[in-house]
């Protein structure tokens, strides 16, 4: 289980969903779901920098080790299960 800190007034960030009338996941969240699927079973070291790339878009300031930690659940299909706290 992974775990971000994020003030309240960044929280938007992680949260933002698309304003259209179908409900989307948050743009980090979307892009997690999206490499789950397809690089499930691959290498961690090839999903790392595709996790960088969306962790780094979405502004977040995901660890090393928490990319690393997200990069494993994807490669064995395991749940992953991010704790925000909001300060």
């Amino acid at each position: 289980m992974g775990e971000i800190n994020l003030s309240s007034r960044d929280l938007g960030r992680l949260l933002a969903a698309s304003t259209s009338a179908r409900m989307r996941r948050p743009p980090y969240q979307e892009a997690f779901a999206e490499l789950a699927d397809t690089y499930r079973g691959r290498p961690g070291p090839e999903i790392l920098p595709l996790l960088r790339r969306a962790a780094d878009e979405a502004l977040l300031g995901f660890t090393d080790a928490d990319l690393r930690e997200q990069a494993e659940a994807i490669r064995s299909g395991a749940r992953y299960v991010l704790r925000v706290r909001v300060t």
